[in-house]
């Protein structure tokens, strides 16, 4: 029996394996501009478990399945059995006989790994407190596709970096060999731990524009995460002078790139004129969700590609 792949962290692929998946992106990308049909996953069925709410990852899951052929299932956590109590482990025993893979979306990574330690079928991390792997790949992606390189560039990160975007952001940067400059007020860093992942790759800064400076991308996300609305009128205060306007994006170089998960606060963490404005790749960052897990549903179902 061929052992299962599931995707909860970054360095569940080689970095051989990730750029093989970013190939397959671009070719499934390039397919659906020329209105070509894919159907590898013919026959095939997604079960997505939903604890947190969600638009593009719900979105561009079930668009990738349908589209390459397939079946999806929303299984929200708040209107299946899940809700009354039945235990994680007895849900993924039956999700892995009805379906071909899941995909999680959850409050603490212990969930997703008891998920996917009961569960016979791959399990995808679609966003834990401590990561948002798939979003992170898509991120790397589009500045690949805009900047022609990866590895090499550098990447400035302002805001609350040590949200489960900055955890990921930070897992990658020894792994693709980018570096990674965190601007973030004291409290708002990962932990060492995370950090140690890629700690040579990696620059703890309080200051936002040493951060930007000469970067070849920017990004931003929420200062507020789902789960910390009690928290929002101190992290106003205390990230304030953090947020990207275009006085900062001036001081990236030139061709720059500025990303940003979404969904967007415009006048908190970013301000219009730059998330609207030319440097923004934010609208291809958030169409690059579907190509890049059409590839990575390919790879964890299918197994990998040939390069």
């Amino acid at each position: 029996m061929t052992t299962k792949r599931d995707f909860l962290t970054l360095r569940d692929l080689s970095i051989d394996e990730h750029l093989a998946v970013f190939r397959r992106a671009k070719e499934l990308k390039a397919a659906r501009r020329a209105r070509q049909l894919v159907t590898t996953m013919a026959g095939r069925t997604l079960v997505m478990i939903f604890e947190k709410a969600s638009t593009r990852t719900r979105l561009s899951f079930e668009a990738a399945m349908v589209q390459m052929g397939g079946s999806c299932i929303d299984l929200s956590a708040s209107t299946s059995q899940m809700a009354r109590g039945e235990p994680l482990p007895d849900t993924a025993r039956v999700v892995g006989r009805y379906c071909d893979v899941v995909m999680m979306r959850t409050f603490g990574d212990e969930r997703i790994r008891e998920l996917a330690k009961h569960c016979e079928v791959p399990v995808i991390n679609g966003l834990t407190d401590g990561g948002h792997p798939v979003q992170i790949l898509t991120d790397l992606l589009t500045i690949e596709e805009r900047l022609g390189r990866l590895k090499g560039t550098t990447i400035a990160f302002v805001g609350d970096t040590g949200s489960n975007m900055g955890r990921s952001f930070t897992e990658g940067a020894s792994l693709f060999g980018y570096t990674l400059k965190l601007a973030s007020p004291p409290g708002y860093h990962p932990a060492d731990d995370v950090v140690r992942l890629s700690k040579d790759r990696v620059q703890l800064l309080s200051d936002p524009r040493a951060a930007v400076e000469g970067a070849d991308a920017v990004v931003t996300d929420v200062w507020t995460s789902m789960g910390q609305e009690a928290e929002s009128k101190k992290r106003l205060s205390d990230l304030g002078a953090y947020q990207v306007d275009a006085a900062l994006m001036k001081l990236a170089a030139p061709h720059a790139v500025f990303l940003h998960c979404l969904p967007a606060h415009r006048g908190e963490e970013v301000t219009g004129d730059v998330i609207d404005g030319p440097q923004s790749a934010v609208w291809d960052e958030a169409e690059n969700r579907l190509h890049l897990q059409k590839a990575l549903l390919e790879f964890v179902v299918l197994g990998a590609r040939s390069p």
